[in-house]
């Protein structure tokens, strides 16, 4: 109540105080120690006028000068007295000139220089600026000498409701969730009002709706918008619009107001479980399907959006559940049934399925309204489906021994055709996987049997792929591998396992071992190999060397006595006889090659020829072998030397009789005509291959063979030449056995026999008087028109 009785004093102060400034202002003078106040203005600045009397400030200045007002946007005839200044010492007698200078000294505001008024010359605006600062200073009026220091004073503008409130960010966006309880905040709003806020109500904002109800509600003062309805539903209605008004003057009639408009969109919560469309769905599938495919969809429709409409499928019941799945399409928000495992319309021919759709994102708030989940029923029918066969067994593994006879059986594949026609099947072996042709099969019961020998040793397993296919349907095919292993058979005598040459030192001990040798076998008994090893009957009391058989199955060589001379003999043969543990066992002689050397004092070899002996001392057969070398290198340089020497000795301009470029012949002899037979000799144009007998044909083999044509005589050089070419052509052309020619030749000759003869101008008489030109006529169409030109001719020289 107080604030209320305030604000309605105040409003009735209001407009006295507008009637008490633009009265006619008065002088109210007070004396003070030196100077006189004077000031025109609101009460409010007289009561501050009545507290300096009260208080008898002393000043040093001969005036006070304190703010002044006027009004904003007033506008009238005349100027708008401001007020009036006045120092005590004026007495009056026009001596004192006052002079105004500040912000907006001349242009906004005016003085009179004598009486000391000032007056507002332009409409004001608060908005734009709200004070002056200006400067008042009283001079001698002769001489402009002051009277006393300037001094400064403000001038306000006083508002007046000339602005209505603005909603500077609308329009406005607002979201909030749907099913919200009845007071939820949604948002604010703020407006702006241009007005001063602390002079009156003109900046005094309420705020109101005035469309949007019954939904929101918003505060008067703050602006806070709320719902005013519980329990929005967003799949009923989703957005709403609401028009906000804000009036000045603190609502009151006279005030002035703005609109803005807020949209509030209900966001969406998890308050609708989803459902199938319908409760029994029907698909039907070929049995011969590839796993893994699509068979069918099901969708269960949610009202909710984004990720409260998610649903997961799951089959929780049925016959087939361990051969079929179902997984949840996140675009299309369906549920997706694919197959798991191979169908069999022979073995069953329906299943059914109870699948179930279920919210992933549960709202704890709703879940009183009922699980959040349907279920619905799938019936899968399997289609008849032309099948390939089948065999008995994914893989099979067959054993044979290398050395079974052929044509021998290693064993059997069966297969069979899955479908109740139960098509009789064939089968072969796809010879890509049996390049050399070792295998066959029976077409009708599937054994395989062996058709080349089997070595283990170059191949333990063969891989190959039998193919069964239905006879009543040959693209009904289906594939099987085979793999074949080889068994082992003792069938290689075991031999030294590397080439062995033994080296003994001619100073060697009695009992040295001079050569460990080791044995290899190419068989792979089961347990291992096992080598005996003995030497020859007849060299079992070899005199120079012994055997030794060794822990690890290796032979070590001895030596029985020392004074080995390489002179006496150089090379020692030992045969030794190696027998494996077969059954039976095998047994091979391998011969150990033992050479005598020279050895130094620690044992270390150092020549083994005999040759040694006779080379220089201090000579070795390393160095000898580097000086030939070395002689033989010598000789490669002197060689290329040499060459090199003759190849730059060779001129490089090529003689006249050594020019490869093809002969020009030059025929300058442009010849007497036809009848002259000397000019040219016609056996050049004769062909002396095929006068000396059969050429053939070098481009194409010809289909029929024919016998070679007889050589004609040469032609002799009187012959007509005419007659030459056409025989020749008619040869050519009667004769495909004949070579081609590929090349264009030109015979000069114009023929002979014509009626024209010569149409040379040569023999023709000096006078044309003497010519008649009347025999064109008859020549024939071509020369008629040659004939008619000439004729006229004629007779125009006879006329």
């Amino acid at each position: 109540m107080p604030e209320r009785l305030a604000e309605m004093l105040l409003d009735l102060w209001t407009p006295l105080i507008i009637l008490w400034i633009t009265l006619p202002p008065c002088i109210y003078t007070a004396p003070m120690n030196q100077s006189q106040v004077v000031m025109s203005g609101s009460p409010l600045e007289l009561s501050r006028l009545s507290e300096q009397r009260i208080l008898n400030r002393p000043s040093k200045r001969g005036w006070v000068w304190n703010q002044m007002f006027v009004l904003e946007e007033f506008s009238g005839p005349e100027p708008i007295l401001v007020g009036r200044l006045h120092t005590d010492l004026d007495p009056g007698s026009k001596k004192i000139k006052y002079i105004l200078s500040g912000d907006g000294a001349g242009t906004i505001f005016q003085i009179n220089d004598i009486t000391g008024d000032i007056h507002a010359i332009k409409r004001l605006d608060r908005e734009e600026k709200a004070e002056y600062t200006l400067t008042a200073q009283a001079v001698d009026w002769e001489t402009n000498k002051p009277l006393e220091p300037p001094s400064e004073f403000i001038i306000k503008v006083q508002d007046i409701n000339d602005n209505a409130p603005e909603f500077l960010n609308g329009p406005y966006h607002a979201t909030v969730p749907e099913m919200s309880i009845l007071g939820t905040s949604v948002t604010n709003v703020t407006a702006t009002d241009a007005d001063d806020p602390v002079y009156g109500n003109s900046a005094k904002l309420v705020y109101s709706i005035l469309e949007g109800q019954p939904y929101f509600s918003i505060e008067p003062e703050t602006a806070i918008i709320k719902t005013a309805l519980p329990n929005m539903d967003r799949e009923a209605k989703e957005e709403y619009l609401v028009v906000i008004q804000a009036k000045d003057m603190g609502g009151h009639s006279g005030g002035l107001s703005g609109t803005t408009t807020l949209t509030v969109t209900l966001t969406d919560v998890n308050d609708n479980p989803p459902k199938f469309a319908q409760s029994l769905y029907h698909f039907s599938v070929p049995e011969d399907v590839v796993l893994g495919t699509a068979i069918g969809r099901v969708k269960a429709n949610d009202q909710d959006i984004g990720e409260n409409a998610q649903s997961s499928y799951d089959i929780i019941d049925g016959d087939g559940t361990a051969l079929f799945e179902i997984t949840s399409d996140a675009q299309a928000q369906d549920g997706i049934i694919r197959l798991r495992k191979p169908l069999d319309f022979e073995t069953k021919k329906s299943y059914t399925l109870k699948v179930e759709a279920a919210n992933v994102h549960i709202d704890p708030r709703f879940s009183g309204r009922g699980p959040f989940k349907d279920t619905a029923t799938v019936k899968i029918v399997v289609e008849d489906a032309d099948e390939p066969p089948v065999f008995s067994s994914p893989t099979y593994l067959l054993e044979v021994h290398e050395n079974a006879a052929l044509n021998s059986v290693i064993g059997q594949v069966t297969a069979r055709d899955p479908d109740i026609t139960s098509s009789p099947i064939r089968f072969s072996i796809d010879r890509h996987t049996d390049l050399e042709r070792q295998f066959n099969i029976n077409a009708d019961d599937g054994k395989i049997t062996l058709a080349t020998p089997l070595d283990r040793e170059l191949s333990v397993w063969h891989n190959i792929t039998i193919i069964a296919t239905e006879i009543r349907n040959h693209s009904q095919i289906s594939r099987v591998p085979v793999a074949i292993k080889v068994l082992d058979v003792n069938d290689n005598a075991p031999e030294f396992a590397s080439e062995y040459e033994a080296f003994l030192c001619e100073n060697g001990k009695p009992g040295q071992v001079i050569q460990t040798v080791s044995a290899m076998d190419k068989d792979d008994p089961k347990n291992g190999h096992y080598f005996l090893y003995s030497l020859l009957p007849e060299m079992v009391n070899n005199p120079n060397f012994t055997i030794k058989k060794n822990e690890d199955n290796s032979l070590s060589i001895l030596a029985k006595h020392n004074g080995f001379n390489r002179q006496k003999q150089e090379v020692y043969l030992l045969p030794i006889i190696i027998s494996d543990s077969g059954n039976p066992p095998l047994s091979s002689t391998s011969t150990l090659t033992i050479r005598v050397c020279g050895c130094s004092s620690d044992g270390v070899v150092q020549s083994c020829n005999v040759e040694a002996y006779v080379l220089p001392i201090g000579l070795s057969m390393g160095a000898l072998i580097a000086i030939l070398a070395c002689i033989i290198l010598l000789l490669v340089i002197v060689v290329l030397f040499v060459t090199l020497r003759r190849h730059k000795n060779e001129p490089l301009i090529i003689k006249d009789d050594e020019d490869v470029r093809e002969n020009i012949i030059r025929y300058d002899d442009e010849g007497g005509g036809e009848e002259d037979t000397e000019a040219f000799d016609i056996a050049t144009l004769q062909n002396p291959d095929g006068i000396n007998g059969f050429l053939p044909r070098k481009d194409i083999k010809p289909d029929l063979q024919f016998m070679p044509r007889q050589g004609l005589a040469p032609v002799p050089n009187g012959v007509d030449v005419d007659e030459f070419i056409n025989v020749r052509l008619h040869e050519a052309d009667n004769d495909p056995t004949a070579p081609p020619y590929d090349s264009i030749q030109i015979y000069g000759y114009e023929g002979r026999g014509s009626v024209a003869g010569s149409l040379s101008s040569l023999e023709s008489s000096t006078s044309d008087s003497d010519q008649n030109f009347d025999y064109l006529s008859d020549w024939g169409p071509r020369f008629k028109r040659l004939g008619e030109l000439y004729s006229v001719g004629e007779s125009d020289k006879e006329t």
